[in-house]
């Protein structure tokens, strides 16, 4: 059911909604395909035009359309019971989960979260984050995790500045610490090195809304990238944007 949620961006009407249609989610996929394989050179095996993968069918999918219709913004997300049946999460490709889901609670991931260039303001972000704190809420998630990727395209000097910098201010507790499977190659200088660099948006964006990292990240080859994997409390995300979510009810 397509939801109220409208907004603006520089004067153009975005409406957001959970996709039930067929052609919303592959319209979805194509986006990601598009921005993966032109932003990352990612290789997706494929040229239909179209990201997908197992886990698609299992997944929840949110989208942004312009006054068009047309998906401008995508992310999608496996609730954690679904994960146990299908044999995990995505990330768990990637990760060593076991020391983090040993923590009670109930998890949720949320992945192939794209946004078209031209819409990239903000008010699409924000839209995305208003349907899934919803469904957060509504199914009663505690832990949203999730892979924030970051370009390898230079060779991985970025990726590990933009880790060093996330790690200093937002490394996760021991308990919720994970394992790479594919460890990151290190470069020689990487330690030596104090400049800044510009963290991603999506990985600012889980930074302000209190999430935090849990280690170092993962290589993928396939997407050309280095993957970090967060970890969201959603009590602190209802708690601190309730009124921006239209949550009250669900949290009282």
């Amino acid at each position: 059911m397509q939801s109220q949620s409208r907004a603006s961006s520089s004067g153009r009407k975005l409406t957001s909604c959970v996709a039930k249609e067929p052609a919303q989610i592959i319209a979805a996929q194509q986006l990601r395909y598009e921005v993966f394989s032109s932003e990352y050179g990612a290789d997706l095996k494929t040229d239909t035009g179209i990201d997908e993968d197992r886990f698609d069918p299992w997944c929840e999918h949110f989208v942004v359309m312009n006054q068009n219709g047309e998906v401008v913004a995508t992310t999608r997300l496996l609730h954690g019971e679904v994960a146990e049946k299908i044999g995990g999460f995505y990330s768990e490709e990637e990760f060593n989960l076991d020391r983090l889901k040993r923590n009670r609670g109930a998890f949720a991931e949320l992945g192939r979260t794209c946004i078209r260039s031209d819409f990239r303001s903000g008010a699409a972000l924000s839209m995305l984050w208003t349907e899934v704190a919803r469904y957060l809420v509504q199914e009663g998630i505690d832990y949203l995790l999730g892979c924030a990727s970051i370009s390898m395209l230079d060779g991985g000097y970025r990726a590990w500045r933009v880790t060093q910098q996330v790690q200093q201010k937002y490394l996760a507790a021991e308990d919720f610490r994970v394992t790479p499977k594919r460890t990151l190659p290190h470069l020689a200088s990487q330690n030596t090195q104090t400049d800044k660099v510009v963290i991603p948006p999506l990985i600012r964006s889980y930074m302000r809304l209190g999430a935090e990292v849990c280690g170092d990240p993962c290589w993928d080859p396939a997407f050309r990238c280095a993957d970090l994997l967060v970890l969201l409390k959603v009590d602190n995300l209802a708690a601190r944007y309730a009124r921006r979510y239209n949550l009250e009810a669900k949290i009282a």
